[in-house]
């Protein structure tokens, strides 16, 4: 047997071999990884503004 099923087949089986941590440590590790992934988006919000603004000021200066 070859092809998707073989392979959704595997995965299942190494699924079940996993170690899956405990809820609430699951739920703290979620937490830091949805706090980081805010941040991260808050900076690069911030960054793409700033770029943004410094591109409209060059334009104006310039006369573009």
């Amino acid at each position: 047997m070859t092809g998707p099923v073989k392979y959704m087949k595997e995965v299942v089986r190494e699924g079940k071999r996993v170690r899956w941590p405990k809820k609430d440590k699951f739920w703290s590790t979620v937490a830091v990884v949805v706090i980081i992934s805010v941040f991260a988006a808050l900076i690069l919000a911030l960054e793409d503004l700033a770029a943004a603004r410094i591109i409209d000021l060059l334009k104006q200066a310039f006369g573009g």
